[in-house]
């Protein structure tokens, strides 16, 4: 193989795990002896049952799934992209292949032989550890005789439970390629595609005048927006790239890069001087730089999900993520951090069972389908901060239409919640038993409806629609046109502003639970009933600080924030002087969240309540500290909003 091609292998191999590992020499050695291979759509690499190959795969270019068949059917079980590796089990023990590999776009792959690499494996701890601990497609079986030292050998163990969760335990930076190959804005498709064959990348960024980045293409952009499109070669990148390029600072840590990518489903992330696109970039991440396909990661989880329209097999994932949670919460990984995850993670299953709902039902409703619609999360959900499967609370919002059109409309809109909800609870999800959902017809209702009742609460203070505000202001818009959601919270506004004399009366509503000891600083218990003796971590530590934070925002007239955490941080710079407060605040709802989980998982329940007896020592006083800020917090509230004079 000439020096200009092994360099080329080299250098795609490097900007990959485990490759990435490896010494410069070591990879010259393998790069030497790699195999490219060339297989057209449709066709099979290998096949479940086959004799495992001498060798394992790269994919250069294209798309491989890794299949099975079941009544006939493929089923996808994982997929590969772009310096994926995967076909591992010749490499790990000659056994045979446990999936097909499905060649679903035409693909080149690198194949690298086993006996090639057996040195490697023997030398660098590293390679060893990337493979018995699954990150390679397809979630190998680890062979227990490989021969590596004592040390190695612990390492895999470690690694076999490790979850993903060493990637997450600190706030470590990435190494990522600072040589971002770009084209100017106006740049032919042609000349740009040339660029990326010279570099041999598979994407390049698109800046403007400043180089600044205003957009990016990959190699499936081309595929799919050019050649599929039938466009000439000599139209402008501007046609084709994906826009705006989301861009996060270049010194941004691991859990932050991580979860951003996950959220908006991306394959590559700019980073630049200051984080925003309107700075010069310093480097590009792809998905396969954090680890995409590692094991049971959420990335893994939500690939999942977005792989499958069977209701089981969405649940298994989602007690998958209840395991995943468990292995989060006891290695202290952030908890802002996992109830975000946790968050992506029911937001696809929602999404998927609208996607659900309306297969079944739109081609019944032509017309009704076409109105704009947005589902909405409340409580718990709608902060994104409910780490259990716990009490289903949310709602749908469709856009106005004409009265004689509004009976089917909302008849439409019912029967697709109530499937919603079915899906929900098979997934694991429990009811309301207040019955705060969208299958509620009162809570499935138009724009025009939702303000009435939010007009409802604020004038008539009274205590069911002061409850009503602490469930139904929390929203957020999981589903559809969001502006509907805007709509709703700039009405919110609007009222409290006629009548600021509200937030008066939420202040006394968010006083009703005082602070959780009692005068011999014993916890506060149930007295009777099947909790007697109990903690309500839900009603007496939690819901104070979320209530106090919710009531706070709201007065500073702050759009857009939910999240309890978040909420106390902006609280922080909008009033310095209470700043440390408010951080002790944020921390011990941290504690209550966390507490309120681990009781959840270890007792199957909703983890509310709480045997103090139960608690160590360390524990018990951990929960009374994490009590002192909802007393000052209280206090605040207690000046500020004048409650005292608040008729009750």
């Amino acid at each position: 193989m000439s020096n200009v091609i092994v360099n080329r292998v080299k250098e795609f191999l490097h900007r990959y795990p485990p490759f990435s590992f490896l010494s410069d020499t070591l990879l010259e050695s393998v790069a030497r002896e790699v195999e490219l291979m060339y297989f057209t759509k449709g066709e099979y690499i290998f096949r479940k049952g086959n004799p495992a190959s001498p060798h394992f795969f790269v994919l250069k270019e294209g798309s491989v799934y890794l299949t099975e068949e079941d009544s006939g059917k493929m089923v996808v079980k994982d997929y590969c992209d772009e310096g994926e590796v995967f076909g591992v089990l010749a490499l790990l023990g000659q056994r045979p292949y446990v999936l097909n590999g499905y060649v679903a776009e035409d693909s080149l792959l690198y194949a690298v032989p086993v006996d090639v690499f057996d040195t490697v494996l023997k030398e660098n701890s590293e390679v060893s550890l990337y493979f018995a601990a699954g990150f390679a497609a397809g979630q190998v079986v680890v062979r227990t005789d490989l021969s590596q030292s004592q040390k190695a050998r612990k390492l895999l163990r470690d690694a076999s439970s490790d979850h993903g969760l060493s990637l997450f335990m600190e706030k470590r930076k990435l190494n990522f390629p600072t040589e971002v190959l770009s084209c100017k804005q106006g740049t032919r498709v042609g000349e740009a595609a040339k660029k990326m064959q010279l570099k041999d990348v598979g994407s390049i960024v698109v800046v403007n005048q400043q180089d600044f980045p205003v957009g990016i293409i990959t190699d499936k952009d081309i595929r799919n927006r050019l050649v599929a499109s039938g466009l000439a070669y000599d139209v402008e990148v501007d046609q084709i790239m994906t826009r705006p390029v989301l861009t996060m600072h270049h010194e941004s840590d691991f859990p932050g890069i991580y979860l951003t990518m996950i959220k908006n489903r991306l394959h590559h992330l700019v980073l630049t001087e200051d984080g925003t696109d309107k700075s010069k970039m310093t480097g590009i991440i792809s998905d396969h730089d954090v680890f995409l396909s590692h094991g049971n990661s959420p990335a893994v989880l939500i690939h999942g999900l977005m792989n499958t329209w069977d209701v089981q097999e969405m649940k298994g994932i989602r007690d998958r993520a209840e395991s995943l949670l468990g292995y989060f919460l006891e290695n202290e990984v952030a908890i802002d951090f996992v109830a975000s995850i946790l968050s992506e993670i029911n937001d696809v299953i929602i999404r998927r069972a609208v996607f659900l709902a309306r297969k079944k039902l739109d081609k019944d409703y032509q017309e009704e389908s076409k109105v704009p619609f947005c589902f909405l999360s409340l409580g718990s959900e709608g902060r994104q901060e409910q780490l259990l499967r716990t009490d289903l609370d949310n709602a749908l919002v469709f856009k106005d239409v004409e009265e004689d059109k509004l009976p089917r409309t909302k008849a439409y809109f019912e029967a697709l919640s109530q499937d919603v909800i079915q899906t929900l609870i098979a997934c694991g999800f429990h009811p309301c038993p207040n019955e705060v959902m969208a299958n509620n017809p009162k809570w499935c209702q138009p724009l025009a409806v939702w303000k009435e009742y939010f007009s409802h609460w604020v004038n008539l203070p009274e205590e069911e629609s002061l409850m009503k505000a602490t469930i139904f202001f929390d929203f957020r818009a999981v589903y559809g046109a969001k502006s509907l959601a805007e709509d709703m919270t700039h009405h919110i506004y609007q009222v409290i502003e006629e009548r600021k004399t509200f937030l008066g009366f939420l202040a006394k509503n968010a006083l009703l639970n005082p602070p959780p000891l009692g005068f011999f600083k014993n916890f506060i218990v149930e007295k009777s009933g099947e909790h007697q003796d109990q903690f309500d971590i839900k009603l007496r530590a939690m819901m104070p600080l979320a209530d106090a934070a919710r009531l706070l925002i709201l007065s500073h007239k702050v759009l857009g924030i939910n999240n309890t955490f978040d909420r106390f941080e902006k609280l922080a710079l909008l009033e310095p002087k209470n700043a440390a407060l408010y951080e002790e605040a944020a921390s011990a709802y941290e504690i209550f969240l966390r507490l309120r989980a681990l009781e959840g998982i270890a007792s199957g329940t909703s983890g509310r309540y709480i045997t103090p007896r139960s608690l160590g020592k360390l524990q018990r006083q951990l929960l009374k500290n994490a009590f002192a800020p909802i007393h000052q917090i209280q206090e605040v509230l207690t000046i500020r909003f004048q409650t005292d004079y608040i008729p009750k």
